[in-house]
């Protein structure tokens, strides 16, 4: 249950990451992605403000044809007034004047009455009562007795008593009747169903308006983008293609803007690393013409002096003891000279590109015993004892042996120099896809900065110390190189005064990849760090 869960907090965690890495990872989307917020929010702002204008607008022309309107309704009422007599005629004819002014123009019903009787409210039918206010009632009643009639109004929600829809509008009250007679208030409602008729279109207007400009927005941003991104799209293919060796592909120049000067910096760039290009491979040519030629033109007389040489050496128990370490010195310098010839050789081979490797599957647990039988009598005379460690099972691998062999005694010879008299520990592994083998000697070792530097040749981590065993300083790059010829890999590891350890990997099959390591690459003879435990508890008050 646990690895379910573990899997799926990782599959939730990319689902998460997923809209992250499309975002960063396309330079259109972001660009059309800002320009649709950035319009979105424009319009969004642009039509809340356009709709408060137009409802504002619209709101005062209703309040002021509002008011129009019932003060034509109020100078009926009024004479109808004057044409009556007496407290009941009074209140029957405002009744009646108001609620016929219900119908009174071209289109009737365009507002609803309520005349605030002291026994009861009369209005139209469908009115209800609680559409008009109580702080307006109370309002146009203490206007009673003003001397000077005057309108009130205010907004509300006109709402009816047969089921219809409520609606926002405006409500006029005032008062009615004649000084010092029997007044009463009456109240004129204006439902605003044109009003907001008006307001939706206004709003599908925008709506549609809004939609058109984001689609024509995001079509112009990605067109913009394109345009944009293309040409330097085409100069990161450029860059791309110099980058892999392409060095005679250029760009197309279009116009004279500013991308059409990137595409000239691009070619000019690209003309002039190749020109800078091919003068280095000229000049590494000459470098290994002059390294090949030279080692094979030393080989003739080196041979002729090895001839003389090895005539002196056997014949030096004649010779008095300073002619006889002469011979000595002479030979082993000579044996160093050649060595050093065949290692230039070698060198100029690879930097050629024509090592070749002759595979054969081979158990390499047999080539490193036998390698390290071969130099055990060169380690007894350091006081180095070499240490084996070798699985129980064969390790077969397609290698070439000549190439393995090699790299093994330049490994063991390294270490046996630098080991310091102490002793040199060996381990051959094995997985599915690669064999390896590890040489771990307790010596000088070097600093953990240096672990790709002593793969360089001629090479030396302490230059004041002597190669006391001869070599050449060219055995490491060597060793590199034939390990990377079989598509294996070749790293060290070490620390000033506590060694060094190094580690050859090669897969077992030629061409396939390499999973993983069997062995390390740090020594497991190093004291590992004990993971802190977290106290897990009340802290003391």
């Amino acid at each position: 249950m646990s690895q379910e869960s573990g899997r799926g907090l990782d599959q939730a965690r990319r689902l998460l990451r997923a809209p992250s890495q499309a975002w960063w990872g396309s330079l259109p989307l972001r660009v059309v992605g800002t320009t649709l917020i950035g319009t979105l929010l424009v319009l969004v702002l642009g039509g809340w403000l356009l709709q408060q204008q137009a409802a504002a607008g619209i709101e005062k022309g209703k309040v002021a044809s509002s008011l129009a309107e019932a003060s034509t309704a109020l100078d009926i009422i009024e004479s109808s007034l004057r044409d009556s007599t007496g407290p009941a005629s009074t209140t029957e004819t405002i009744t009646r004047a108001a609620l016929g002014a219900v119908d009174r123009g071209s289109v009737g019903g365009q507002y609803q009455v309520l005349v605030s009787l002291p026994t009861s409210d009369i209005r139209t039918e469908k009115l209800d009562p609680s559409s008009v206010s109580s702080s307006l009632r109370q309002t146009v009643q203490d206007s009673l007795n003003a001397s000077e009639p005057q309108l009130y109004w205010t907004s509300t929600q006109v709402r009816y008593l047969d089921g219809t829809d409520s609606v926002p509008g405006i409500v006029v009250g005032a008062v009615v009747g004649s000084p010092g007679a029997n007044r009463y208030p009456v109240f004129f409602v204006f439902p605003m169903w044109q009003e907001q008729q008006t307001l939706r279109v206004v709003q599908q207007a925008l709506i549609t308006t809004s939609l058109a400009v984001v689609v024509g927005m995001m079509i112009i941003a990605y067109w913009v983008s394109r345009a944009v991104i293309t040409p330097v799209r085409s100069a990161r293919q450029a860059a791309e293609r110099l980058a892999s060796g392409q060095l005679a592909d250029r760009m197309p120049v279009r116009g004279t803007d500013d991308l059409a000067r990137l595409a000239v910096s691009m070619n000019y760039m690209a003309s002039e690393l190749q020109h800078r290009i091919r003068q280095l491979e000229e000049l590494s040519r000459l470098q290994q013409r002059f390294v090949a030629d030279v080692s094979h033109e030393l080989r003739t007389p080196l041979t002729t002096v090895r001839l003389a040489a090895d005539v002196i050496y056997d014949g030096r128990e004649s010779f008095p003891a300073l002619e006889n370490r002469s011979a000595v010195l002479m030979r082993r310098e000579l044996d160093r000279f050649e060595a050093l010839l065949a290692d230039l050789l070698e060198i100029s081979r690879f930097d050629a590109g024509a090592a070749e490797l002759i595979l054969d599957e081979q158990d390499l647990c047999e080539l490193v015993r036998a390698e390290v039988d071969a130099l055990r009598p060169l380690a007894a005379t350091r006081g180095v004892d070499l240490e084996l460690k070798l699985p129980d099972s064969t390790c077969a691998a397609d290698i070439d042996q000549r190439r393995i062999g090699r790299v093994l005694r330049n490994l063991l010879t390294n270490a046996i120099e630098h080991g310091e008299g102490r002793p040199v520990e060996v381990e051959v592994a094995l997985n599915q896809t690669a064999v390896a083998l590890t040489v771990r000697d307790h010596g000088v070792g070097f600093d953990a900065s240096d672990s790709h530097n002593v793969f360089e040749r001629f090479w030396r981590a302490d230059r004041a110390r002597a190669r006391s065993i001869g070599g050449t300083g060219l055995g490491l790059a060597i060793a590199m190189e034939d390990v990377r010829l079989h598509g294996g890999n070749l790293a060290a590891w070490g620390r000033p005064m506590r060694g060094a350890q190094f580690r050859v990997t090669l897969p077992r099959r030629h061409g396939t990849t390499i999973a993983s390591s069997p062995l390390p690459l740090v020594p497991r003879d190093l004291p590992r760090r004990r993971p802190v435990a977290k106290a897990i508890g009340r802290s003391p008050t």
